[in-house]
């Protein structure tokens, strides 16, 4: 039984944090791909509150290795106070990214609810980047290459206090899957922060059933756990729909498995889904693939198990 029967969908319609134009496709390709429908055909009550405004993506360089860092602010207020209300409903955020940037606001939310209502907090971050940079060691300026380091106290001011003090996020709920793209300075920053990573490296060593055994240990009735689900996490081979394609991604099996143990859980709260790019994508196959997995992450299995 899931956590919250009740589910909101929230479009950010932006690839404001994106080094490509065309993730701000990304919210209506997962609705013409069926998101709403699919998720109402596994008996959840669905809501779609439409899309977010915010500023349009000016397309500029970096400035003080930051690249639109005024208008990634404005867009994850947005984000954190619309899923915020939800939660405040016990509803479950749906985020429809969008660049991954909006996990700061998003996850921001989420943090802030548990603290309020005393629950455990567990981040499952599903990406093939670490997404640890800062101003300092960020090669490109890209703030969606950023927002873990962010929420973990790491970044401009502006954004590790959205949500109040900083940090945001306490680095040990965090779990990182999937990830075989980390940049040099990142590497370093990552290692002596100490966060938690199931690299596709230990994944082929251990397996994907272990390997999400150990990211989801501990996981008990007062946690919630919020999935950020960034597109990219997959094998380009399946998902070409993104733009930042790693090879050697996790196959459509291990994927769905990693879906269905969480769902086995009972304890999702809140999820995002970003940086799917319709302008990379053939005929919405990344879409309805993503769709497909949030569907298993809604309990949809091959059996019924008992």
């Amino acid at each position: 039984m899931q956590q919250f029967p009740t589910v909101s969908l929230i479009g950010a319609p932006t690839d404001i944090g994106a080094g490509d134009r065309g993730a701000s496709m990304g919210p209506e390709a997962l609705r013409v791909a069926g998101i709403a429908a699919a998720l109402s055909a596994r008996g959840l009550d669905v809501v779609d509150r439409g899309n977010l405004v915010g500023p349009f993506n000016p397309w500029l360089p970096p400035r003080d290795g930051y690249r639109h860092l005024a208008e990634v602010v404005e867009w994850n207020r947005a984000v954190m106070q619309a899923v915020a209300a939800e939660l405040a409903l016990q509803r479950l955020p749906i985020l429809l990214g969008g660049d991954h940037c909006l996990a700061i606001g998003s996850i921001g939310a989420v943090a802030r609810h548990c603290r309020e209502s005393g629950r455990k907090l567990r981040v499952l971050w599903l990406d093939a980047h670490a997404d640890f940079n800062t101003s300092t060691i960020t090669p490109s300026g890209n703030i969606h290459g950023m927002p873990v380091a962010c929420l973990c106290g790491y970044g401009p001011r502006e954004l590790t206090e959205l949500g109040g003090a900083a940090p945001m996020l306490d680095k040990n709920t965090i779990r990182q899957i999937g990830i075989r793209s980390v940049d040099e300075g990142e590497k370093r920053l990552v290692h002596d922060v100490g966060l938690d990573i199931y690299d596709m490296r230990y994944i082929d060593e251990i397996g994907m059933r272990r390997a999400m055994e150990e990211a989801l240990d501990g996981v008990d009735d007062a946690t919630h756990v919020h999935v950020s689900f960034d597109v990219d996490f997959l094998d380009p081979g399946i998902a070409p729909g993104v733009g930042t394609t790693v090879p050697g991604g996790p196959n459509y099996r291990e994927a769905q498995l990693v879906m269905e143990m969480i769902a086995d859980t009972g304890r999702l709260g809140s999820l995002d889904i970003v940086e799917l790019n319709p302008a990379f994508d053939s005929h919405n196959q990344t879409g309805k693939l993503a769709v497909d997995l949030v569907e298993s992450l809604f309990g949809k299995s091959t059996l019924m198990r008992g």
